[in-house]
C-alpha cells in the first residue's frame, strides 16, 4: 500500500517549519464595504437628472429627457423595468463606502463586494424574508436598465448604451438560500463619478421617505439649493427633472400634498418646498435656534470696598482683581446672576485661596 504522506524532501530540509496554507496567490480585485456608519453620499448627475423611476409598479417605458445640450436615454429591463428610485439605495450605500475609502487613503476598486445585511440596516430596510426578494429584484432591475447619454462625469463623455451596474452576484448564501454576500461591478459612468468626487452628501432621514416623490424632491433640492437660502423652477421643469409621468395638474397636487404634510409633520429633511403659481421654490430649513440668554448685569455689578479686603484675607497671594475679572468671565460663561455679588465673589475668592498662589 503506498504511503501516502509527503515527503519532506520534495519541500525542502526546512518545510517541517512552513505554514501548512498555500501561499496567496492572489490579491482580492474588490472592494469590500466595511464602514457602516460612512457618511451616505450620491452621484450628482444622478442627483440632476431623472435616471430612476417613481414607480412602485413595474415600469417597463422608455424615456428621453433633454435639458439644454444634455440628454438622456433610460430603458428598462425587459423583464424586470426600470430601476425605481428605491432601487438607488443600492448604488448610495456603495458610493459612500467608496468615497470614506478615499478619504481614508486606501485604494478603491470597481468591483464592490457587500453584506446585504448591513446595506439592509443602513438604508432602513425590511431585513426580513420579503426584504431580501426586493432587495433581489432591485439588483435586477439596476443590472438591466441602460442609459445612453452624453451627460459628463469624470470629465468624460460615455456615448455607448451602458447599465447603472455591469454586474451583480450572489457570491455567499446562508444554509436556508437567503444571499448574505454579495458582489457588483459598477458602471464606468458611476466609477467615474466617485473618483472626480462628483458627489454630495445625503442625510440619513432620506431613507425614511416613504413616497418616490419626496425622494426625487430632496435630491433635486440637496443639488440646486446646496448651501444657498433657496432655489426657485418652475413647475413644469420640476415635473420634468422629477421624471414624473403623471399630467401636470396631478403633479402638482402630489406636490401640494408633500408641502401640506409636511408642514404638519417637518418629515422633509433640510428643505422645504413652496408652491406659487406655476413656480416651486426650495428653501432650506433653517436650524432651530438656540435659547437666547438673558441679559445678564455681570458688568455692572459693583462690589463693596469691604468686600476686597475681606477677598485679599480668603485668597492670600492672588492679585484680586484679576480674580474678579476671572470670577466675572465666569459668570457671563455659566450664565449666572448672583443674588448677593458680594457673598458670591468671597465665596469664588475663598475656593482659590485653598491654592497657594504668589504673584
Amino acid at each position: 500500500m503506498a504511503d501516502d504522506k509527503p515527503n519532506l524532501l520534495d519541500f525542502g530540509d526546512d518545510a517541517g517549519e512552513r505554514s501548512p496554507l498555500l501561499p496567496v496567490r492572489h490579491t482580492p480585485d474588490f472592494f469590500l464595504c466595511d464602514v457602516f456608519d460612512a457618511a451616505f453620499k450620491g452621484d450628482t448627475a444622478s442627483m440632476e437628472h431623472p435616471i430612476f423611476s417613481l414607480s412602485k409598479k413595474p415600469d417597463m417605458k422608455a424615456r428621453r429627457y433633454e435639458n439644454g445640450e444634455n440628454w438622456l436615454e433610460v430603458h428598462p429591463s425587459a423583464s424586470f423595468g426600470l430601476a425605481t428610485i428605491f432601487d438607488r439605495d443600492i448604488l448610495i450605500y456603495c458610493i459612500s463606502q467608496l468615497v470614506a475609502a478615499i478619504n481614508s487613503g486606501k485604494p478603491i476598486s470597481q468591483t464592490v463586494r457587500l453584506r446585504a445585511h448591513d446595506l439592509m440596516i443602513a438604508t432602513n430596510r425590511d431585513t426580513g424574508g420579503y426584504g431580501y426578494k426586493r432587495l433581489t429584484e432591485a439588483f435586477n432591475r439596476l443590472r438591466g436598465t441602460m442609459l445612453n447619454t452624453n451627460i459628463v462625469t469624470g470629465g468624460k463623455e460615455t456615448w455607448r448604451t451602458f447599465g447603472l451596474v455591469d454586474s451583480a452576484e450572489i457570491v455567499k448564501e446562508s444554509r436556508d438560500g437567503r444571499m448574505q454576500e454579495v458582489e457588483i461591478k459598477l458602471s464606468d459612468w458611476v466609477f467615474q463619478a466617485i473618483e472626480a468626487r462628483e458627489v454630495l452628501t445625503i442625510n440619513r432621514r432620506y431613507f425614511q421617505l416613504a413616497k418616490p416623490l419626496e425622494r426625487r424632491l430632496y435630491e433635486l433640492a440637496r443639488k440646486h439649493v446646496g448651501n444657498q437660502a433657496s432655489f426657485r423652477i418652475g413647475l413644469d421643469k420640476l415635473q420634468n427633472k422629477c421624471g414624473s409621468q403623471s399630467t401636470l395638474k396631478e403633479f402638482r397636487r402630489l406636490l401640494l400634498n408633500i408641502i401640506a404634510d409636511d408642514e404638519k409633520h417637518d418629515h422633509m429633511p433640510e428643505y422645504s418646498f413652496h408652491l406659487d403659481g406655476q413656480t416651486v421654490e426650495m428653501r432650506q430649513k433653517k436650524a432651530p435656534a438656540p435659547p437666547k440668554r438673558p441679559a445678564l448685569p455681570v458688568d455692572e455689578m459693583r462690589l463693596k470696598s469691604g468686600t476686597y479686603e475681606s477677598a485679599r484675607e480668603l485668597a492670600t497671594g492672588w492679585d484680586i482683581y484679576r480674580l474678579e475679572s476671572e470670577w466675572r468671565a465666569w459668570l457671563m460663561n455659566k450664565a449666572i446672576v448672583p443674588k448677593s455679588p458680594d457673598a458670591h465673589f468671597l465665596a469664588f475668592c475663598k475656593r482659590r485661596g485653598k491654592h497657594v498662589h504668589f504673584v
